[in-house]
C-alpha cells in the first residue's frame, strides 16, 4: 500500500514537472539552445549505482536478521521450547521427599493394674504350674515424632492417556512457533527488499525531474531571447520563469520522498541514521525467466508458505490437547512405594523413642467423576479451536491462490512494461531530437518542441518505473510462493 502511493506520487512528481513546460509553449520564433541531458542519458544512469553498494539482497538478509518482530517470534520459539521440555519432563516418576517434626499433646496413657495379668516361670508343658501375677503394664508415651520419607510415583495409565498427548502437543506447537519465527523473518525481508526499490525509484524520479529543469531553463533562456529581439511578448518569459520556478519545486517533493524513503531502507535494516546508504544494484541486470504454470506454483506455495506450516501445527496441537482431555476423564492406575524413617515408627509396637526404617510398595486407582465432565468439556472446546483453524487455513489456501496469480500477472505485466517503454524512449527520444531541429530551423513552434519534450520526459518515467516494478513483482512472487521464507530457513 505504501509502495502504491510512492508510485503515485513519483508519478505526479514527474508529470507535474513535464505538465510545467507545456505553460511555456507558445509561437515563438526558433531559437537554438543547449540539447538536454534527459535525452541522452541511460535509464540505469538515473540510480547512480556503485560497485559495493546496497542491493535488494543486501537490504532483505539485514531486515530478516534485524527485525524486532522476528526476535520477537524467536522469543516465542523459546517459549514454545520450554513448554516443551516442561511435557518431556512429566515422563519422569514423580519423586517426592518429606522431612516433618510432630510435637504430640501429653496424656496419661491407660495401664493395666497390677495382679490383672499372671505369669509362669515354670517350662513350656509342665502341667497345673505355678503361677505368679505380674505387676502394672503401661505403654511409652513418645511426644516428640520424626519423619523422614521418600515416595515415587508412576502414573502407569497417564503414559499412554494424557502424558505422551501432552507432550505431542508441546511439541507441535513448538514447530509452529517456529514456522512463525520464519515467516516473520521473510516478511521482513520482503518488506526491506520493496523499500529498497522504491527507495531507487525515487532516487530515479529526482534524476527525472532534475533533466526536466534543465529543460525548462533551456526554454525560459530561449524565451528570453526571442523577447530580446521582439519575437516573443513579456507574458511567454514570465510563463517560462514560472515554469521554472515550478519545477525546482517538484525537484524538492521528489527530494523529499528520498529521504523518506531512504529512511525507511534504514529503519528496515536498523542500520545507523549516519551511514550513507549508496545503491549498489543496477537496473540493467537482466531477469530470470518468469514461470508459465500457475497451478505449479500454487502447489509449490502451498508447500512453502510458513503460514499454512504453522496453521497445521497448531491444528495437530490442539487435536492432541483433546486427547489428553479426554484421557483426564478416565480412571487413573499409578504405582506406588514409599520409604520411611521415623521416630517413633509408628509400625512398631510398643512404640519407642528410636529411629526405625520401614517401607511400603502398592498400586492406586483412583478416578474422579468430576473429571469425566471437564475432561469432555475441554475436549470439545480444543476440537472446536482446531475446526477453526481448519476453516482459517482453507481461506489462506485462497488468500495464497490469489497471491500467486497477481503476483505471476504482475511479473508478466512488469515484463511486457520493460519492453514496451524501451520502445516508447526510443521514439519518444527521436521525436524530439526531430522536434528540435525543425524548431532550430524555424519549421516548428515552441509548444511542438514542448509537447515532444513532455512526451520524453514521460518516457524516461515508464521506462524507470517498468524496471522497478519488474523487480518488485519477482520480489512478490518469490514470497508468494514461499521461496524467501525457504531459504531463510536453510540459512544458517
Amino acid at each position: 500500500m505504501l509502495r502504491a502511493r510512492h508510485v503515485a506520487l513519483l508519478s505526479a512528481i514527474s508529470l507535474g514537472v513535464i505538465a510545467t513546460s507545456a505553460s511555456a509553449a507558445d509561437g515563438t520564433a526558433p531559437v537554438s539552445s543547449a540539447p538536454s541531458p534527459a535525452s541522452e542519458r541511460p535509464v540505469h544512469e538515473l540510480i547512480d549505482s556503485r560497485p559495493g553498494g546496497l542491493t535488494a539482497e543486501v537490504v532483505g538478509l539485514r531486515a530478516a536478521k534485524t527485525s524486532y518482530s522476528a526476535r520477537a517470534a524467536e522469543e516465542n520459539v523459546r517459549a514454545a521450547a520450554a513448554h516443551v521440555d516442561a511435557a518431556w519432563a512429566a515422563f519422569l516418576p514423580r519423586l517426592t521427599a518429606t522431612a516433618r517434626y510432630t510435637r504430640l499433646s501429653k496424656f496419661t496413657p491407660p495401664s493395666l493394674a497390677a495382679g490383672s495379668l499372671v505369669g509362669t516361670l515354670a517350662p513350656p508343658g509342665t502341667v497345673n504350674p505355678p503361677t505368679t501375677a505380674i505387676g502394672s503394664l503401661s505403654f511409652p508415651l513418645v511426644l516428640d515424632n520424626y519423619l523422614l520419607q521418600a515416595s515415587i510415583v508412576v502414573p502407569v495409565s497417564d503414559y499412554f492417556l494424557k502424558i505422551n498427548q501432552a507432550y505431542s502437543a508441546a511439541t507441535h506447537s513448538r514447530d509452529a512457533a517456529r514456522y512463525d519465527a520464519i515467516g516473520a523473518r521473510a516478511k521482513s525481508a520482503t518488506e526491506g527488499k520493496l523499500a529498497y526499490y522504491s527507495w531507487l525509484r525515487a532516487r530515479g524520479a529526482t534524476r527525472v525531474a532534475q533533466d526536466a529543469l534543465v529543460d525548462q531553463q533551456a526554454h525560459y533562456s530561449d524565451a528570453q531571447h526571442v523577447f530580446d529581439v521582439g519575437s516573443a511578448s513579456r507574458a511567454d518569459v514570465l510563463r517560462a520563469e514560472t515554469s521554472v520556478a515550478a519545477a525546482e519545486l517538484q525537484i524538492e517533493r521528489s527530494s523529499s520522498l528520498v529521504a523518506i524513503t531512504e529512511k525507511q531502507v534504514q529503519l528496515a535494516t536498523h542500520s545507523n541514521d549516519n551511514d550513507k546508504l549508496v545503491p549498489g544494484e543496477t537496473l540493467e541486470t537482466p531477469l530470470p525467466p518468469i514461470e508459465q504454470d500457475t497451478n505449479a506454483l500454487e502447489r509449490e506455495a502451498f508447500s512453502q508458505r510458513m503460514e499454512l506450516r504453522s496453521i497445521d501445527a497448531n491444528i495437530a496441537a490442539l487435536r492432541n490437547h483433546s486427547k489428553a482431555a479426554i484421557g483426564s476423564a478416565l480412571p487413573s492406575l499409578s504405582g506406588f512405594a514409599n520409604g520411611y524413617y521415623s521416630n517413633p515408627n509408628i509400625r512398631r509396637f510398643p512404640m519407642k523413642d528410636e529411629w526405625f526404617p520401614s517401607w511400603d510398595v502398592g498400586a492406586q486407582l483412583v478416578w474422579t467423576p468430576n473429571d469425566a465432565f471437564s475432561g469432555r468439556f475441554g475436549a470439545n472446546d480444543f476440537n472446536a479451536q482446531a475446526a477453526a483453524l481448519e476453516a482459517q487455513r482453507v481461506m489462506m489456501q485462497e488468500a495464497i491462490a490469489l497471491e500467486v496469480l497477481q503476483a505471476v500477472t504482475g511479473a508478466k505485466e512488469a515484463h511486457v512494461a520493460i519492453s514496451t517503454a524501451a520502445r516508447e524512449l526510443a521514439s519518444a527520444s527521436e521525436a524530439y531530437r526531430v522536434a528540435r531541429e525543425l524548431f532550430k530551423a524555424g519549421r516548428a513552434i515552441s509548444a511542438t518542441l514542448t509537447d515532444a519534450q513532455t512526451e520524453l520526459t514521460r518516457a524516461r518515467l515508464d521506462a524507470l518505473n517498468a524496471a522497478v516494478d519488474a523487480r518488485v513483482a519477482r520480489v512478490k512472487l518469490d514470497h508468494a510462493v514461499g521461496r524467501d521464507a525457504k531459504q531463510l530457513a536453510m540459512a544458517p
